[in-house]
């Protein structure tokens, strides 16, 4: 035996639209928990950093930089100092290490290191390592059995760690031989 069943639509629109009306079913708009922003960018999005370096020893120099939080980036400018490149031959010692212009020539160079890590409470934690070189005239050395001359190499290199808003104001750090380093941050 098979039994057949109908609806009719009138009592099936007039059922929903009664139980609308007498508060039994809420529309979808009104089930969803409001959400309130509570930060314009998340915390690990790009954020845009510029360093700017003041050195009376390896000069100025200046970069702005967009990199995620936990990411890295490397900073590398290169001046021709007060007085020219000085001149070296690859028989100098350390000479595939010293920063050259398109001559073979040694000029300065400094490099930063920027490693941010930022922080629920939007606060960065930064570590910066800084190296620098720059020739300070000519030395004589011994290479070979031969005597050289070649440029008087002076580096110097600091690692730092700080925390930093990231809401674009600027920290200012100051190293060891007087070189400043000015770091702003902002999402």
């Amino acid at each position: 035996m098979s039994s057949s069943f109908k609806l009719s639509a009138v009592p099936v629109v007039a059922s929903l639209a009664c139980a609308l009306s007498c508060g039994m079913l809420a529309p979808a708009a009104h089930a969803a928990t409001p959400i309130t922003v509570t930060s314009q960018s998340a915390l690990d999005g790009p954020i845009r950093y510029t360093v700017r370096v003041t050195s009376k020893q390896f000069g100025n120099s200046q970069e702005t930089r967009t990199i995620r939080s936990g990411q890295s980036d490397d900073f590398t400018w290169k001046t021709v100092p007060p007085g020219g490149a000085v001149p070296a031959t690859d028989a100098c010692p350390n000479y595939a290490s010293l920063p050259l212009d398109a001559n073979g020539a040694m000029i300065r160079q400094t490099q930063i290191r920027l490693a941010p890590v930022v922080g629920e409470d939007g606060t960065a934690t930064v570590q910066l390592s800084f190296q620098a070189h720059k020739p300070d005239g000519m030395k004589t050395v011994t290479a070979g059995g031969k005597s050289l001359k070649c440029p008087n190499d002076v580096s110097m290199s600091q690692v730092l760690r700080f925390t930093m808003p990231v809401n674009g104001s600027t920290k200012s750090l100051t190293l060891s031989d007087g070189t400043v380093v000015a770091i702003s941050a902002r999402r």
